[in-house]
């Protein structure tokens, strides 16, 4: 919605919507010409440009427009409006909806400050609207939705009479969109550091082994193996038998998740799977060695010197 909308210059006001749709329900056959006609020339709040108007009207579902006649119709729940007050009211709360379901919106009211526990109110900055949305800021402010804040220089504050809709209707959809950028973002640095991690496993098993050929990073291939790193015991094997998950971590205590097929793979394998532990605070040092641990299931999974937790449950009805 906003990206069709933001190359208008005026998306309305509540006057300009009084009179248009006055004028629209006494029965007459408008058509998109008449109303530019109608309208041109005119100053309405110190506005004489109507640009957006009748489109954020027909994204919002107040009007419809017929495609061959270029007729406007009025839909039937905003066709009986009796005050100004009321369509203002009326019109916002489509406009909102409407909005609602937008990203860009949601990316606008993600950049506000949300300060429930002093102030019960949401705070919004100017800012996140950008110069591509100052249209909806000023729609929004027009309409009473946003008013200035009487002590913050360029903030906003939702009005009272609309906090209640923001809180049920806007906020949970932000704060779905911040979770779930957070999300992804906690899974790209995840990401990145488990392959900084065995790329530096690479290149200690190289050093190792003196650049023995075989060594094979499985991770980015194949990533059901059960294993990232297929290196080799010894120099002098011929056969790869190393098969090494890599786990990172930082600070002076070791810690790591396992899945269950890594589980099932190692106890598969036996002494020849190990974990290989990497600290990233550590492993761009010069000299830096890995804990390296084979057989971990003995070695880990049965040593009461490694604790563990349960951090989720898998429920399935018998």
């Amino acid at each position: 919605m906003l990206k069709e909308l933001k190359r208008y210059d005026n998306l309305g006001t509540p006057k300009y919507f009084w009179e248009l749709l006055q004028t629209l329900k006494k029965g007459d056959i408008w058509k998109l010409s008449d109303i530019e006609a109608h309208f041109y020339n005119r100053l309405i709040d110190d506005r004489q440009v109507f640009d957006g108007c009748i489109p954020v009207l027909r994204l919002s579902g107040v009007v419809s427009i017929e495609e061959e006649t270029q007729e406007v119709r009025v839909n039937f729940e905003f066709s009986n409006l009796h005050s100004e007050r009321m369509c203002q009211s009326k019109l916002l709360e489509a406009f909102l909806k409407a909005l609602n379901k937008d990203a860009d919106f949601h990316n606008i009211f993600r950049q506000s400050h949300f300060d429930y526990l002093q102030h019960k109110t949401i705070v919004v900055a100017g800012s996140a609207f950008g110069l591509k949305f100052v249209n909806l800021k000023r729609l929004l402010t027009d309409f009473g939705f946003l008013r200035p804040h009487p002590e913050l220089e360029r903030k906003f504050l939702v009005s009272s009479k609309w906090k209640k809709f923001a809180d049920q209707e806007i906020t949970p959809k932000v704060r779905t969109l911040i979770g779930i950028e957070a999300l992804k973002e906690k899974i790209r640095r995840q990401e990145e550091n488990g392959e900084s991690a065995e790329k530096f496993i690479l290149t200690f098993e190289n050093n190792r082994l003196q650049d023995k050929e075989g060594i094979q990073w499985i991770a980015p291939y194949d990533s059901g193996a059960g294993f990232d790193v297929l290196s080799f015991h010894l120099s002098n094997d011929e056969e790869a038998n190393r098969f090494i998950e890599v786990k990172s971590y930082v600070g002076r205590t070791p810690y790591f998740y396992w899945t269950r097929n890594e589980m099932k793979v190692a106890e598969q394998k036996k002494d020849d799977y190990y974990v290989y532990l990497v600290n990233r605070d550590e492993m761009n040092q010069e000299d830096y060695e890995p804990i390296m641990i084979p057989n971990p299931i003995e070695s880990i999974l049965k040593n009461d010197s490694w604790g563990r937790t349960i951090e989720k449950y898998y429920f399935i009805q018998k």
